[in-house]
């Protein structure tokens, strides 16, 4: 999941709550929402193939 900060950056969320904190795990933040959707596809690509 993907949010725009105030800051005017983007930042990438896990789907999942972490059980712990009951909160999304931030899996970076970047400058563009398509530098942003580039990472989510590398992570979809990443958790299927290794």
């Amino acid at each position: 999941m993907i949010r725009k900060l105030k800051s005017g950056e983007y930042r990438l969320y896990s789907g999942k709550a972490d059980p712990k904190t009951r909160k999304r795990r931030n899996l970076g933040t970047f400058k563009t929402r398509q530098a942003a959707q580039k990472h989510e596809r590398e992570i979809q690509y990443f958790k299927r193939h290794s």
